[in-house]
């Protein structure tokens, strides 16, 4: 074990330890811990959000898919940048402001509670099922993630114990200090990730000399028209699959731990700043993460049995592990950020999912902050274990749990978000129908007509009646919209007092 890698991670586990413990005695109630108490800058929010969003996806999963089937993949970034950009402009500062009208709403379920009067708590636990379903599956992917990094950079730590050491320090801090402590380890770890995206695929384009012309026509030379944007896996890119990446973009609007930054952010007039730093950061992230793809398969050679996802990994070790081990453990330990900056998110809108939107399902004034803070704190560990068991299980495919859990969030949150922020006409039986729908959308598409997928691979059996190739975010999204505005059609129309406050949320300008 190379005692200055190591070194690095000490470094980086103190600072993000230090900075959970430093909220801790800041977090005063439930707004505190679960929102910040709507007093976060605009920078921290937006560095905080797409810094939670990418996780180890970025530099682990994506790619890994790039590294194998060419650029052609990078359309799921393409997507994903349209979605980021998209959600800033219509969504952030609309929900930052109705939010607060709609009774001062915490969490994503509570504002859709309020939005739509369900004082039987209906909606919340409909959400929060939905909630505790898809991001354990999510977390479970960091933890593999993070098992993955530990085993590989200390060959002394298998991956089981590797998995259990990602999510011991990813509770450690998420329990102590709650959203401020996540926001700002997350604003820390932005950084980290983006100068790693950014420094590692010049080095080594600097050791493969040449520039980058040699590199993509060796790369061509691997993966047939590999630098071609249309073509994947050595044959051209068909309208499915191309709708299939570009499909990724509308998770945004239903992503529970990413809108909740829109919430968090003190001044909804500093939107705008925080939209034009969010967008930079994702651009300048996912081109750099196709360079890293591209002159790593180049650079590494493409040995045998290698393992597509460790591509950052690996280069990183070549290119820095022998002759400058601290700066190798420092980039390490960017992936690592990558990680815990979604999975301590996750975690922590999980939580609040039990505390506040299934225990306190009706919004209680009786039950005391404190006591579901302590509860929200132990939801987060028990998650976690949760979590680290999923990841034991033997499905490790980073990617695949991932894009399973994006489509259900994406699909069971996503239309909902826009009908109730965008038509007045939406009431609460729309609205439960349509998070119905797509939550249920997402799990048999995903089991019947996706090959390989989560569950097929999570207990060995294959599931799929027809392999449709289509990604189960986009059938299930506009399904679950168009239940959304008939079944609201066919029921009655919402209460004067519910128009009147959409009126006064939705006055003024937004873009």
């Amino acid at each position: 074990m190379d005692m200055l890698v190591l070194l690095a991670f000490i470094i980086y586990f103190i600072v993000v330890l230090g900075v959970g413990f430093y909220f801790y005695n800041k977090t005063h109630n439930m707004s505190d811990y679960v929102l910040g108490g709507r007093d976060m800058n605009p920078y921290v929010t937006a560095m905080s959000a797409q810094a939670s969003d990418m996780s180890g996806w970025l530099l682990m999963g994506l790619p890994g898919s790039i590294y194998l089937f060419g650029m052609g993949q990078i359309w799921i970034g393409i997507g994903l940048a349209i979605g980021s950009y998209l959600a800033w402009l219509f969504v952030a500062k609309r929900l930052r402001k109705y939010s607060e009208k709609c009774n001062n709403s915490l969490t994503v379920p509570v504002f859709f509670s309020n939005r739509f009067r369900d004082d039987k708590g209906y909606i919340r636990v409909v959400a929060g099922v939905a909630i505790l379903f898809f991001f354990t599956i999510y977390v479970a992917s960091g933890f593999v993630a993070g098992g993955k990094l530990f085993n590989l950079v200390f060959s002394e730590i298998g991956y089981e114990l590797a998995v259990i050491i990602t999510g011991f320090i990813i509770v450690l801090y998420t329990f102590s200090g709650g959203f401020k402590a996540v926001c700002w380890t997350d604003f820390i770890q932005s950084i980290m990730m983006i100068i790693a995206v950014v420094v590692v695929p010049l080095v080594a384009l600097g050791e493969i000399g040449g520039g980058w012309d040699t590199v993509s026509s060796t790369f061509n030379s691997l993966v047939e028209n590999g630098t071609n944007l249309l073509w994947s896996g050595g044959e051209p890119i068909t309208a499915i699959v191309l709708l299939s990446c570009l499909a990724w973009g509308l998770g945004y609007v239903g992503m529970p731990h990413i809108l909740v930054r829109y919430m968090a952010i003190k001044n909804p007039e500093e939107v705008k700043v925080a939209r034009r730093i969010g967008t930079l950061w994702v651009v300048v992230a996912l081109a750099s993460v196709g360079f890293i793809a591209v002159i790593g398969r180049v650079y590494l050679g493409n040995p045998a049995g290698f393992d597509a996802e460790n591509v950052f990994i690996q280069m990183v070790s070549n290119l820095f592990g022998n002759s400058a081990p601290i700066i190798a453990g420092f980039l390490y330990a960017a992936i690592l950020a990558a990680i815990m900056s979604t999975a301590d998110s996750q975690l922590l809108v999980a939580a609040s999912a039990i505390t506040n939107d299934l225990y306190n399902k009706k919004g209680e004034k009786k039950i005391e902050d404190n006591r579901l803070m302590w509860m929200s704190r132990i939801c987060v560990a028990i998650i976690a274990v949760i979590g680290v068991l999923i990841a034991l299980s033997g499905n490790n495919n980073i990617m695949g749990l991932v894009s399973f859990a994006w489509a259900g969030f994406g699909a069971s949150f996503g239309p909902v978000m826009v009908l109730a922020l965008f038509w007045k006409r939406m009431n609460r039986q729309g609205a439960l129908a349509s998070m119905i729908v797509g939550f249920l959308t997402v799990i048999l598409w995903n089991t019947l007509f996706i090959s390989g997928g989560v569950f097929g691979n999570m207990f060995g059996i294959q599931t799929f009646v027809w392999d449709s190739g289509l990604y189960e975010l986009l059938p299930a999204f506009i399904l679950s919209l168009i239940v959304g505005v008939v079944v609201s059609r066919m029921t009655e129309e919402p209460t004067e007092d519910i128009k009147r406050e959409f009126d006064e949320a939705t006055a003024g300008k937004f873009y």
